[in-house]
């Protein structure tokens, strides 16, 4: 089989680099262009990098020579790839312009940026749980005026850890959440080498975090009316959101009260049992099994837990009955892997099975 040719924008940031490990010998898709500011732009990207590797995995060979353009020029990264994934570091509004500039080149973006997770026709999905929001790149093509341009997006990195333990759950009718996230530093784009401040330290506040995690589940568990996504009026969800020295892993705290209080017998069973699109389609980085109960009190920690199915997997433990709400939970995401561009590369690996994403003619 042919691989489809890939470039990544903003391959020189930690998001970026993660794509590219992570890419590294994927059976369909292989990494042709990095793009990334005018200021690593003529360089290789082993020079354009240097000695921020923030990676444990070594620099693949393969990108090691690639020569860096310049992500501001779009009709020349787009000519040679079938489609990209982005992580540029901008502000938003930058973001939805040059995003919707490489749509109009007829080339597919996977996004991992916050930029259009509000656009009504762009599709935020985790692949396990609202595929069906693919359907409105139909419309969104129309608005672009693009054939096989689109955007699509994956949403916050820290709605992973719970967003998927409740949604196995949806049958018990979830209507009141209480959500507080333990987020590691990469979360930040940061290492303690970089961020030598976090060590030994937690800060109560990650800007714009909160209304993200109230608000994004709303959007996933939302339905497409007239080529638009109107999201969800419920549960009603309520966050906060804490940085903590932690390298990777985000760990969340819930609480959550039912319509119909399930036992706890049956949310684990739900759990175990729970499958989406990926893993009955067998995708390259799907998990295998998708979401994992810890028996153990001390389950799941993100120095034994985060690599879970290649940190593909949501693990979850300490489910136990409470005084105030019906029961109490903790979950736990590996935050650049499942959290940003391996949920991406899934996003990626779905759209191309369901015909999304296909090879430019030459």
């Amino acid at each position: 089989m042919n691989k489809l040719r890939v470039g990544i924008l903003g391959a020189t940031g930690m998001v970026g680099q993660r794509f590219i490990s992570l890419l590294e010998n994927h059976p369909w898709f292989e990494v042709v262009t990095v793009a990334a500011s005018e200021r690593s732009a003529g360089k290789t990207y082993e020079e354009a990098v240097g000695d921020r590797w923030k990676m444990t995995k070594p620099m693949p060979e393969a990108v090691k020579k690639l020569v860096v353009k310049n992500v501001s020029e779009v009709e020349a990264v787009a000519a040679g790839v079938d489609f990209v994934f982005s992580a540029v570091d901008m502000s938003k509004d930058a973001i939805k312009a040059i995003e919707e500039a490489y749509a109009k080149t007829e080339t597919p973006v996977v996004s991992n940026n916050s930029a259009h997770r509000w656009t009504d026709d762009v599709p935020m999905v985790i692949p396990e749980l609202n595929p069906e929001h693919f359907e409105v790149i139909k419309s969104q093509r129309k608005r672009l005026g693009t054939k096989r341009g689109f955007i699509a997006v994956k949403p916050n990195c820290s709605i992973q850890s719970y967003t998927p333990v409740l949604h196995a759950l949806r049958e018990f009718g979830p209507k009141v959440v209480v959500a507080t996230t333990y987020q590691a530093i990469s979360g930040a784009g940061k290492t303690f080498k970089d961020w030598p401040e976090m060590i030994d330290n937690v800060i109560p506040y990650i800007g714009g975090e909160e209304e993200k995690s109230e608000q994004e589940p709303l959007k996933i568990w939302g339905k497409v009316e007239d080529g638009k996504i109107v999201k969800a009026n419920g549960p009603l969800i309520t966050t906060q959101c804490i940085r903590v020295p932690v390298s990777d892993g985000h760990t969340a705290a819930v609480f959550v009260s039912f319509e119909k209080k399930p036992t706890k017998e049956q949310m684990i069973k739900a759990w175990a049992e729970y499958k989406g699109l990926p893993q009955e389609m067998n995708l390259p980085s799907a998990p295998k099994q998708f979401i994992k109960y810890f028996e153990e009190d001390n389950r799941p920690q993100t120095n034994l837990d985060r690599d879970y199915e290649n940190g593909m997997g949501i693990c979850v433990g300490r489910v136990r009955e409470d005084t105030v709400y019906d029961y109490k939970f903790v979950g736990l995401s590996h935050n650049t892997v499942r959290g940003a561009a391996g949920g991406a590369v899934l996003n990626a690996e779905l759209l191309k099975a369901l015909g999304y994403i296909t090879a430019k003619e030459a």
